[in-house]
Formats: C-alpha cells, sequence, structure tokens
C-alpha cells in the first residue's frame, strides 16, 4: 500500500538480491517483477556483474519476468493517460535498452478501481493479457459464482475489437496467498515474515514467520494447499488456477520462502493423484498462455469501467479521488510543465543544431522531471494515500524537477535570442515564477500546444501604471488591477495569441504617457445574511460578455442564473459550499481516511454569510466572493474568484467567451471535515453524470441507491471533465487536478475540493493515514454551459488549454541600450510553428534519448554481444504522438478521421527523412507487433492481430480516439 524511499532501498534491494540468487538455484524456480524504478534503483546501485549476469541469463530462459515493465504500478482513477503512458515509456524504454525485453502482460492487482482506458493502453503497448483485481465486492462475488471473472475488454468504444483485451479479474482473495492454516494458530505461507525495514533483526527471526515445512506436517500443509486451489478452481471456466504466492513487501529473505515452496510443490506433485492437483512455479505469461492454449470462446465487456471500488458494504474507495489535493495540483502542473519543455527542447535540438547548450546536461534535467512525474503516479502517490512523510519525497522530487525543466527552458531561449547576434542582450532569464518590479522587464510566453491560441496570462506587477507591447512595439491588450491575494500587490492579464508550439515576447513598462493597460476597478458589497434573504424583491445585477449573462442576486450575494446568449436559454445556477461530517471513533461507525469516505449525514451548508467584490474592467472581469460562517465572523475559510473574459475586436475569442472560470480556495479546514462546491441548476438531469477516465474518455453515471453507503458509493472520480444535462443544454467542468465529483439530486453536480480528517483505526495511525492535512487548496475548473453540440465542440480543446496553459518566463532589458519598444526585434520569435486541427492533439514531441536500435533483431544481438555499454544518448530520434480527441460518431464533423502529412506538419523543425510507426511505448515496430486474438462469439477465429497500420509517403490517417506513436529523424 504505501512505501518509505529508505526502507525500500533496503527492502527491495533485498527482494532482487536474495530473489536472483535463489533463482540461480533452482531450474523449476520463477519470479515475476513488476515496478522499474525499484528495479532500477537495484540494478544501477546495488547489483553486483555477477547479478547482472544472472539476470540476463533468467530472463532469457523465461524464468524471471517483467510484468507492466512501467516505472510504477499507476493508479487508474486520479491520473491522466499522458502520465500513464509517460511513466509506461520510461520503464519499456529501460527494459528494451538493457534487455530486449518487452512486457506483453499486466498484474494491476493493486489499484483502487479499475479504468477502462487502462485496457486500451496496454493493447497499444502489445500486451496479450490483462489482470485486475479490486472491484466491487458485490460485483466480484456475483462474477465469481457464475464463472465470468474472465473477459475479452473491449476498452474504447470506437477502437472497439481493434484493441480489445483479455482480462483475467482475481477471485475473493486477491493477490495475496491465503494464510489461514486448519492444523497451527499461526499463519501459513510467509515464511520470510513481516518486513522490518531498515534495521532487520539481528537474529534473522523476523515477526509473523509462518510455521516452516517439515516432515511432520508436510501432508496437512499439502491438504490446506490443496483445498483452497480446489475452491478458487470452481470460479473459473478451466482446470488453470492462477495462485499467487507472496504480498505486500515479501521474498525479502527469498531463501527461506523458495526452500519451503519447493517441499510443498514436490509433495504436491508425487501425491498428484491422491489430491487430483498438479502445481508448477509460473509467470503471468505461463499462466495466460495455458488459458489462451484451451481455445474457448470468451464473453465481451464494453467500455463500462470499475468504478468506484467498495471492498466491503462501507468501505467506499472514493475519499481518494481528492485527498491531498496539493499533491494532486502540483503533480498536474509537473506534467504540464515536462510536455512544455519536452517540444521546446525538441525544437531547439532540431533547428540550432549549433547551439551552446549541453545537450547531454539538458536531457538529464528532462528525465529528472520524467522520473518523478513516473514516480507520483503510483498508486499510493497521487492519490494521496501515502504517508505525510513519503508525500514530502513526492513533492520534493516534483519541485527538483520542475526548477530543472525551468532553468533549461530559460537557458534555450537566452540562446537562441543571443545567437541572433542583433544587438539585443539580456541581463538574465529568471527561471523564477517572480513577479515583475518596476524596471523594465519583457516576459517570454511559449505555447506549448499544436493549436493557435488566445488566452490570458497573469503575471504579478508591483504598481498599476503599466503599458505591455509585443516584439514590433505595438501596444497590447492588458488589464490591471489590485490582487486579491495580497492588497499590496497587482495582477496584470495580457492577452497574447501564440501559434502552435511558438513562443513570444512582451515587454511590460511603467506608464510611459501612451498606452496603457485598463484599470479593473473595484466595487464592494456588504455582507449578506443569506438565511434572511427572502424571495422579496428580488435585486439582481448581470456581469457580461459575448457569450453570457450571469446574474448575481444582490439580496444573497450568490449567482443566481446564467444566460446563454446565443440560444438566450436561461439556467437557474446557484452555488454553495458544504461539508460531509465524519466520525473519528472506529468504534461508533464507518470513519473516512486517505482512501475511504464514509459521510456520517448529509452535507451540511458552511456559511450563512456572503461577501461580494467586483472587479470590472474592459477585457475582464473577476467577482470575488467570500463565505462566512455568520454574519459576524472574522475570517473566511471559503472563497470563489469567477473570471469573465471580454475579447476585443480581431482576436479569435472563441474559446475564452465562452469559460466561466472559477478559483477557489478552501481551507484550512476543521478536522473530520470534507468540503464541497455544490453547483445546482434548474435543468431535469435524472441525476444521470457524466466524469471522464483518465482525460481519455466519457463514462455515463447513473445514481444508483444501495441500502447501505449510498452518498459515498455514487462518487466518481473526474480527471479532467464532467457535465450534466438535460434534452437541450449542459453545464461542463473542466478541472487542473483529480477530484472526486457526484449528483447526489436532480440538476446538481457537486465537487469535492478538500479533506481533513483524522481517526483512531490503528493500522492507520500505525502508517500515519489519517489525512490531518490543514492546508489551504486553490483549485481551478472552468464551467462551460451550452448546447451539446456547442459544448461538444468546445470541452476538448478547453480541457487541454486548461491543462497546458502557457509557460510565462520572466527576463530584464540590460540596462545600456534606449528603451524603445521597437528594440524587440520580430526575428527573435522561432517562424517554426507545428499546428494541427482541432480534433487532434500533438500528445508527444520529444527526444527520449534511447540508445536501443529501432531493429529488434540488432537490439538482441548488441546486447547478446555486450555492446550496449553505456554511450552517448541518442538525440537523433524524436518521439511523436497524435491522439484523436474525439468518439465515432460523436460530432458530425469532428469525428472524422484525419489525414495528417508528417513532413509538411515537422517541416518548422527541418526535413524529415524516416518515420517508423511503434507500439504505444516505443518498442514494437508496429507491422512486426502480433497480439494474441481471443475467440469471442463475435469473431470466432483465435489467432493474431496483424497491424494493417501503413504510412505512405509520410501520409497518415488518424481514425477517432486512436492515438499513433512514430520515431522521426530529421535530414
Amino acid at each position: 500500500f504505501f512505501f518509505l524511499q529508505e526502507s525500500m532501498h533496503a527492502y527491495a534491494a533485498n527482494v532482487y538480491t536474495t530473489v536472483v540468487e535463489e533463482l540461480m538455484k533452482g531450474k523449476q524456480r520463477k519470479f515475476i517483477a513488476v515496478e522499474q524504478e525499484f528495479f532500477r534503483l537495484w540494478w544501477d546501485g546495488v547489483a553486483t556483474d555477477t547479478h547482472k549476469q544472472q539476470v540476463h541469463q533468467l530472463l532469457q530462459e523465461g524464468r524471471l519476468e517483467f510484468v507492466i515493465g512501467g516505472q510504477v504500478m499507476h493508479d487508474e482513477a486520479v491520473t491522466l493517460i499522458d502520465d500513464q503512458i509517460l511513466q509506461l515509456t520510461e520503464g519499456h524504454g529501460f527494459l528494451y535498452e538493457t534487455f530486449g525485453f518487452r512486457p506483453q502482460f499486466s498484474w494491476h492487482v493493486d489499484p483502487f478501481g479499475a479504468s477502462a482506458t487502462t485496457p486500451t493502453l496496454f493493447a497499444l503497448s502489445g500486451f496479450n493479457a490483462h489482470l485486475i483485481s479490486r472491484i466491487d465486492y458485490d460485483l466480484k462475488a456475483d462474477m465469481q459464482k457464475n464463472k465470468k471473472l474472465q473477459f475479452v475488454w473491449q476498452g474504447s468504444p470506437s477502437l472497439s475489437e481493434r484493441e480489445e483485451i483479455f482480462t483475467h479479474v482475481m477471485d475473493q482473495y486477491s493477490y495475496c496467498t491465503p494464510s489461514q492454516l486448519p492444523f497451527s494458530n499461526r499463519s501459513g505461507f510467509y515464511w520470510n515474515g513481516l518486513a522490518t525495514f531498515p534495521d532487520p533483526p539481528k537474529d534473522g527471526v523476523y515477526p509473523n514467520m509462518s510455521l516452516p515445512v517439515t516432515d511432520s506436517n508436510l501432508h496437512q500443509y499439502a491438504q490446506a494447499m490443496v483445498a483452497n486451489i480446489k475452491e478458487r478452481a470452481a470460479w473459473f471456466r478451466t482446470s488453470d488456477v492462477l495462485w499467487p504466492w507472496g504480498c505486500d513487501k515479501q521474498f525479502f529473505n527469498a531463501s527461506v520462502q523458495y526452500s519451503n515452496m519447493d517441499l510443498l510443490l514436490d509433495y504436491i506433485n508425487k501425491h498428484s493423484g491422491e489430491f487430483g492437483v498438479t502445481v508448477q512455479y509460473a509467470t503471468v505469461g505461463d499462466y495466460f498462455q495455458a488459458i489462451y492454449n484451451r481455445n474457448l470462446t470468451w464473453e465481451i465487456r464494453n467500455s463500462q469501467d470499475f468504478f468506484p471500488y467498495s471492498s466491503e458494504p462501507f468501505q467506499a474507495w472514493t475519499g481518494f479521488y481528492t485527498s491531498r489535493s496539493t499533491l494532486k495540483g502540483i503533480a498536474r502542473r509537473a506534467s504540464s510543465l515536462l510536455y512544455a519543455g519536452e517540444s521546446f527542447f525538441t525544437q531547439y535540438v532540431q533547428t540550432h543544431p549549433e547551439g551552446s547548450i549541453c545537450k547531454c546536461k539538458a536531457l538529464k534535467q528532462l528525465q529528472s522531471l520524467r522520473w518523478a512525474v513516473s514516480e507520483v503516479q503510483h498508486h499510493d502517490g497521487i492519490t494521496g494515500t501515502e504517508s505525510p512523510k513519503v508525500k514530502d519525497m513526492y513533492m520534493n522530487n516534483l519541485m527538483y524537477g520542475i526548477v530543472n525543466v525551468k532553468k533549461l527552458m530559460a537557458s534555450i531561449i537566452f540562446d537562441m535570442n543571443n545567437a541572433k547576434k542583433n544587438g539585443e542582450v539580456y541581463s538574465s532569464v529568471y527561471p523564477k515564477d517572480s513577479g515583475i518590479s518596476d524596471v523594465d522587464q519583457y516576459i517570454v510566453v511559449y505555447n506549448p500546444l499544436a493549436w493557435n491560441i488566445t488566452t490570458f496570462v497573469t503575471v504579478s506587477v508591483s504598481n498599476s501604471a503599466m503599458s505591455v507591447y509585443d516584439e514590433l512595439g505595438q501596444p497590447v491588450p492588458a488589464q490591471v488591477q489590485g490582487s486579491a491575494e495580497s492588497p499590496s500587490t497587482y495582477d496584470l492579464y495580457i492577452l497574447v495569441t501564440i501559434s502552435g508550439l511558438s513562443y513570444r515576447k512582451y515587454s511590460v513598462k511603467p506608464l510611459d504617457g501612451k498606452q496603457s493597460a485598463f484599470i479593473g476597478r473595484s466595487i464592494k458589497y456588504k455582507r449578506r445574511d443569506i438565511t434572511r434573504a427572502g424571495q422579496q424583491g428580488r435585486q439582481l445585477f448581470p456581469v457580461v460578455n459575448s457569450c453570457y449573462r450571469v446574474l448575481f442576486d444582490q439580496n444573497t450575494n450568490l449567482m443566481h442564473s446564467i444566460i446563454e446568449r446565443e440560444t438566450n436559454q436561461t439556467v437557474e445556477l446557484t452555488q454553495e459550499f458544504l461539508e460531509y461530517h465524519v466520525n473519528e471513533d472506529m468504534m461508533k461507525g464507518p470513519i473516512s481516511d486517505n482512501y475511504l469516505f464514509g459521510p456520517n449525514a448529509s452535507a451540511v451548508p458552511v456559511s450563512k454569510a456572503v461577501e461580494l467584490e467586483v472587479v470590472s474592467g474592459n477585457l475582464m472581469t473577476e467577482i470575488r466572493q467570500y463565505f462566512y460562517s455568520n454574519i459576524t465572523s472574522q475570517d473566511y475559510i471559503y472563497a470563489v474568484y469567477t473570471r469573465i473574459y471580454t475579447v476585443p475586436e480581431g482576436y479569435d475569442g472563441k474559446l475564452l467567451c465562452h469559460r466561466i472560470e472559477q478559483e477557489y480556495s478552501v481551507g484550512p479546514l476543521e478536522l473530520n471535515r470534507e468540503a464541497v462546491l455544490r453547483t445546482s441548476t434548474n435543468l431535469n438531469t435524472k441525476q444521470l453524470l457524466y466524469t471522464d477516465n483518465n482525460g481519455y474518455q466519457m463514462q455515463k453515471r447513473p445514481f444508483k441507491a444501495y441500502v447501505n453507503n449510498t452518498v459515498a458509493r455514487n462518487y466518481y472520480p473526474m480527471v479532467q471533465a464532467a457535465f450534466i444535462e438535460d434534452d437541450t443544454t449542459r453545464l461542463m467542468l473542466l478541472a487542473e487536478r483529480a477530484h472526486g465529483v457526484s449528483s447526489q439530486g436532480n440538476g446538481q453536480v457537486e465537487v469535492m475540493l478538500h479533506r481533513r480528517l483524522w481517526n483512531n483505526v490503528e493500522w492507520n495511525l500505525n502508517n500515519n493515514l489519517t489525512l490531518n492535512d490543514s492546508s489551504v487548496v486553490r483549485p481551478v475548473i472552468w464551467l462551460i454551459l451550452g448546447t451539446k453540440a456547442d459544448t461538444n465542440t468546445l470541452y476538448r480543446s478547453s480541457g487541454l488549454a486548461l491543462e497546458h496553459r502557457p509557460v510565462v518566463m520572466f527576463g530584464a532589458l540590460s540596462a545600456d541600450k534606449p528603451k524603445l519598444p521597437g528594440q524587440l526585434q520580430q526575428n527573435s520569435v522561432p517562424s517554426s510553428s507545428v499546428t494541427v486541427p482541432p480534433n487532434l492533439h500533438l500528445q508527444t514531441l520529444s527526444i527520449p534519448g534511447w540508445r536501443y536500435s529501432s531493429d529488434h533483431a540488432e537490439q538482441v544481438r548488441n546486447i547478446h554481444m555486450g555492446k550496449q555499454k553505456p554511450g552517448d544518448a541518442d538525440f537523433s530520434r524524436v518521439l511523436l504522438r497524435i491522439r484523436h480527441l474525439y468518439e465515432v460518431g460523436e460530432d458530425p464533423v469532428l469525428s472524422q478521421p484525419v489525414i495528417v502529412d508528417l513532413k509538411s506538419l515537422l517541416k518548422g523543425l527541418g526535413s524529415v527523412t524516416v518515420v517508423e510507426e511503434r507500439s504505444l511505448t516505443g518498442t514494437w515496430d508496429v507491422n512486426t507487433l502480433k497480439r494474441w486474438k481471443w475467440k469471442t462469439a463475435q469473431y470466432p477465429s483465435k489467432g493474431f492481430f496483424n497491424s494493417t497500420k501503413t504510412s505512405e509517403d509520410f501520409i497518415v490517417t488518424v481514425q477517432p480516439k486512436e492515438i499513433r506513436t512514430f520515431f522521426v529523424y530529421f535530414q
């Protein structure tokens, strides 16, 4: 469930050292290894040359098998598909470079619920079968009874059978060996006991070591094992039983484990006639091969996922959708910065071959953030289900990587602009998120999306008299206003228009009498008692842009309704903060913790009084609402800042205009409170909610009534998007970090923003997993209201625009030259831009640096000959991924296949000479990848999937929902 870096170093090192040594002692012994982060720490820092040679041999003999092969076993609920792909690619690249090995089976035994994105991801990575375990207890019992734990899963409705995968759900015993012995009160089958690190016992006696196998108990041990095997055999269609041996933190002393296992397996096989069972050591691949060879016809499961997950009637694992919101936010910011840094560096390497930046150092800077973003995708990372100490480790690694990539981007800008030799010199490009002081400064704004964007960037400034100019010295629309955060600073909003994967420079100057930024004027409304505000004489005041009229009620200072101006449709819409109170004493009922959400009643409104400030200017209006527990309270715990933008003539303001941006400030909470923002509308939604799987596809979430725990079991993860709708109108929510979301009433959607908990469950206390989080969180959500057709065209590009907001860097103009706005030359802007149509997303443009050969035979030969010595990274190979954003039939125009000319798309980077299409993580040539085709009633023939993808003359047709991966080489 959780780990500490230092104890895992000791623990993981012991596992790999002792397992490799033990495997060498018995030809029949096997082992599977999953997370590459730990394996790589061992391989790079602990393994001897002998160990390394043995690992190569064991892999060739099929006795050691890497399954999944990502850096970690990633969470499936709150992670973004881009980050799942990143961490898989990181691990797979290492395995292929080091061993020529490509994992083909999954082992997703521990994530809390299963997403329908995962089967698609693993199919695209070349896997033959997928394995999961944690699904609803009542659903699992039903599937088990009816022998339906195995099926062919078509996770994507658009890709359907092309990317389907055989899926095995573990039975009720899950991934741990059952430890009860009928003949002893000591546990069985765990002979190395419980891990105690970093201080292992001197005498080698660990707590809870199982009863050793001896002549006197061998028969009883065998009977216990066979009885369990037979119990499980009744739940599956074939007579092959997967019997996992081990559990969390096992095999740290593999010799005692294997010696006892050997005795037991030999005995059962010698008496197989009597027991009716034969047993053998196996890998996951061996098990799936046996099932595949049975040649049965399997049922198809559609794209429905397995969320939420309850392990018992009062244990709904829906709290972790929101736990440690700050970590969730930083992880996404880091992912977004990495995305920008990768494409920025790739363009620099291609277009500035003579550049002064050391490429190897730059790659190390990128790798530090790749590693940190990969690591936090762990199912006890971004989930918030780790102890504070481990959370700090994740945070430190992310912050270290963020600083590295900011430094790299700043040094690239410095180098590209100095290279121009046109007389402009910068004293520095600050990598800090600093604001702008009184000296003349410039800001550099990079758009990491492959679309032209028009949006606002915000810069903190020290005074309100400011002017902003572009590279040609033309004034740029901007608005400045007092900051809600601190009275002494100002927020400067600058309207930027930037083409795909390009940057622009803007100079920010103190007022020089000519053009100045618009000033946002503030009006404060007095605090209103919302409990007293009756219907009498309702006074509404409007906040308007060209898409919406948002009406506020002056009696309550709350939002009242929104009019969508194109259709003149009015939707009543109010928002309030509520708290679920939870119990802290396990003796008194269900509890909440990092994992679980167990409210003891309906949510309670938190405030009786609201204060309002409206800051309005020509480009933007910001409505600041402060929620107080009563009319006389001094401090507020909750605030909302709502921003509505007005785009001047001549700018493409479609996305900006339709976005109602809300930023929340929540905390510090009282103990055992879970904070939600509930948005109530008069839409007749029949309590149907839609939420996304990992920012990849949407899932339908009808409200379900249960005997117990109905509130918590109707919570779902929102990674990037959620919406409610009636027959005509849709209200869309877009998020920049994961949240739990639910519809607890008709026309309602509520988002859990923050949690602060404590309970007395011993396991939680021992592992510091009670979530006493006293922080203030500042999440952002964009609301889009409109017809279904309109929101369909807007929400995918808007969701990505929120995810990948422009990167802003600061620099000072040197003092020794005349400060004429015209001095920032236009030619300092890269001429190249990379642009794809609005239904495609350039998902990856990076230089991975792998040294492996993309010719498999050659790669295997090189490893065999020992040629894979650490050499220089390969900077000539560019990794490109393109994703189609729409489902089949979702939109009449945007759901069409798209033809892309890769040579023309990338012409700004140079002349493309070779394109190789690869599997998702890059390790297979798609033309040689043959995945197992499992028989189903629809497709009765068994065999292999042959890839039919070919790209003639660099032309590629991208079908709905496809993610296509290429290696691209330039002249």
